[in-house]
């Protein structure tokens, strides 16, 4: 996220300055803020500031909620059942994540699933296949299990992995659930 403000003209009215201090629909913005205070004292109007929105993180689902609960809580102890979830037990850099997930917003991640081929496809008994997308060939097994072998919900059903004879893993940030 960008910490440059943008300013523009703006009317009592609430139209916006243009270019040629027609006020109306449309705004001049410039990192300038000095020039706009000029042009206001000299046109009308006033000084507004535009910030660029934070950026929202992306959370669990479980996570999520407990944020809710935290911001929407109606008693202490409700805060402090949603607060200790979010906050008990967490490395640094998790309690930093969240807390600006509190701050700016979050948005829920999209859970992925890796696809286990049945055994009979694998080429070694000891070496577990995953169905893999690949860019050329569309998607076929795979040894190993990469980026390229994780799937949303949708792609499963999209592609017709999500049932027999396929094993779905969920994933987490940490490897396999």
């Amino acid at each position: 996220m960008s910490e440059e403000k943008l300013y523009a003209v703006r009317n009592d009215g609430g139209q916006w300055a243009d270019p040629g201090y027609t006020f109306g629909s449309g705004a001049w913005v410039t990192p300038d803020k000095a020039e706009r205070e000029e042009d206001a004292k000299h046109h009308g109007g006033h000084v507004v500031a535009f910030v660029e929105e934070p950026e929202k993180v992306e959370v669990s689902k479980s996570v999520g909620d407990a944020i809710d609960s935290l911001i929407s809580a109606e008693t202490y102890v409700r805060a402090a059942e949603a607060f200790k979830y979010l906050f008990a037990s967490r490395k640094k850099e998790d309690i930093k994540r969240i807390m600006k997930a509190v701050r700016n917003g979050y948005t829920v991640k999209e859970k992925k699933y890796r696809v286990l081929t049945p055994k009979s496809w694998w080429a070694s008994e000891n070496e577990p296949e995953y169905m893999h997308m690949n860019v050329l060939n569309g998607i076929e097994n795979y040894k190993g299990a990469d980026d390229d072998t994780l799937f949303t919900q949708k792609q499963l059903d999209l592609y017709g992995l999500s049932g027999s004879p396929f094993t779905k893993e969920e994933v987490t940030d940490d490897g396999v659930r």
